[in-house]
Order: structure tokens, then C-alpha cells, then sequence
């Protein structure tokens, strides 16, 4: 199978910018002509690129994603490499609202000597995706609503915590494009009125799971940081932001006191 201009043609009228690498990419995913025809159907419908070929690049990572699936964004790569400024080999880490695992996988790839790495999501679908792409560095996903299902094992161990829950206020759902709206589980995009539901809990729960030192690092939004960081600060946390003007991501990162 080959790159045509029609294909490119096609993507282009349907809105697609990078119309060319949309279609390099449909073309080296096709199986055969009958796949492909199917596979640009989708995308032409506004079905997300990532959902369609079944993976998304995250950090250098192929990881796996699908119908139904929240698709990582480029942002939360900063979360990442802050992350993994702080680990240690052999860190504790729990990727919590986990989504696909693409925050954990890509932590423990980046961290020499590797980690302990768990992971937990209320999404049944998402921790099925998760469970895949997390197994290579050895992780465990559980199923739940936060940290309702982890293991009391964990309890006090967790050296890095990181969080990508969502934050975007119910009324501007609506608002956000028709890829991740109509395509991605509302409970990974809907964060109550104000967008800080998820991490007011987030941070209320998270004291009794962190080690001594331990960090908690979570996404927000410029105009959302301070209320998060105040959540944090409720918890008994100090904490700090941080932000990335390339990436245009936001982070409230967390301490929990040493003693």
C-alpha cells in the first residue's frame, strides 16, 4: 500500500492539518486496502488519529490505546520528566487516575535501575489498556475509585505519586474538541464545577500513602494552580508549581513531611 494524494486529499477536506503524516501513519498501520479503507472512514468520521492506528507516541513510548480511551497529550510529558527528576532507583511510584498507564510506563523507562511501579483507574476499559502497556517494567494496575483498591501493603510507601486526573469544569466540557469530547470517557475530562473535584480528593487521601519525603506531582492549569496547590497545603503537603512555556503545561508538586 502506498501514500496517494487522494488519501491526503480526503484527510485534508476532512479537517485533518497534518493531512501528509496522518496518512503515512494510516498507510503503515493498514493490514491491507480493505483495513485502510475502514481505518480512514473512521478518521474521516472524527474518530481520534491514536484511536484509530491503536497507539499514541507519549515520551518516546508507543503506547497502547483504543476506542473508548483517553488519548495522553504532549503537555503531560513535563509531568514526566519532573518526575523522574526526583525518583531514585527502586522508587515506589503509583500512577494514580492512570488512564492507558502511559505516566507510569514512561516513568519507570526513564528511571535507571527501574521501579516499583503501580498504577489504579475506575475505568475498566482504561485498565485494560493500562495493564498492557505497563507491563514490560514489571506494574500492577488495579481497578477502583482512587485508592480505594490499592493494597494496604502500599500504605506509606510510595515515593513519587503522580497524578493526571482531570480538571476540566463540567460546564466546558462542551467546549472542548469533538475528539476528546465525544470520543474519550467523560470521567477522564469532566472535573466537577470547578474542574477540582478529582484533586481535592486526590489530595485529601494521598497523606497516608506517601513515604516520608515522598512526592505527589499533579497536572492543573495556570488559572486552576493555586486552588490545587491549596488543596495539597490542606493535606499537610508543601508544595510548589511548576511550569513548562513549551509544552504549556502546568504542574502543583507535592512533599510529604520527613517525620
Amino acid at each position: 500500500m502506498t501514500l496517494s494524494t487522494s488519501l491526503v486529499d480526503r484527510l485534508r477536506a476532512a479537517g485533518c492539518v497534518f493531512a501528509e503524516e496522518e496518512a503515512g501513519l494510516l498507510v503503515s498501520a493498514a493490514r491491507d486496502d480493505g483495513h485502510l479503507a475502514g481505518m480512514v472512514a473512521r478518521r474521516v468520521a472524527g474518530e481520534p488519529l491514536e484511536h484509530v492506528v491503536g497507539w499514541a507516541e507519549f515520551c518516546g513510548l508507543r503506547v497502547e490505546v483504543g476506542t473508548g480511551a483517553f488519548v495522553p497529550r504532549r503537555r503531560t510529558e513535563f509531568l514526566v520528566r519532573e518526575a523522574v527528576a526526583l525518583a531514585r532507583p527502586g522508587a515506589v511510584v503509583l500512577d494514580l487516575c492512570c488512564g492507558v498507564g502511559a505516566l507510569g510506563a514512561a516513568v519507570a523507562a526513564r528511571v535507571p535501575g527501574g521501579v516499583e511501579l503501580h498504577a489504579a483507574d475506575i475505568d475498566p476499559v482504561a485498565v485494560a489498556y493500562a495493564r498492557r502497556n505497563v507491563a514490560p517494567y514489571g506494574g500492577t494496575v488495579w481497578e477502583g475509585d482512587l485508592y480505594g483498591p490499592l493494597p494496604a501493603a502500599l500504605r506509606g510507601r510510595v515515593d513519587l505519586l503522580v497524578v493526571n486526573a482531570p480538571y476540566v469544569p463540567t460546564g466546558e466540557v462542551a467546549l472542548m474538541p469533538a475528539e476528546a469530547r465525544d470520543h474519550e470517557p467523560l470521567v477522564s475530562l469532566d472535573g466537577g464545577a470547578d474542574g477540582l473535584d478529582v484533586h481535592r480528593r486526590v489530595a485529601a487521601g494521598a497523606p497516608p500513602w506517601l513515604a516520608p519525603g515522598g512526592h505527589l506531582l499533579i497536572e492543573t492549569s495556570a488559572r486552576q494552580s493555586r486552588r490545587t496547590a491549596a488543596a495539597l497545603s490542606s493535606a499537610g503537603l508543601e508544595v510548589r508549581t511548576a511550569t513548562s512555556e513549551e509544552l504549556h503545561a502546568t504542574l502543583a508538586i507535592a512533599t510529604a513531611p520527613r517525620c
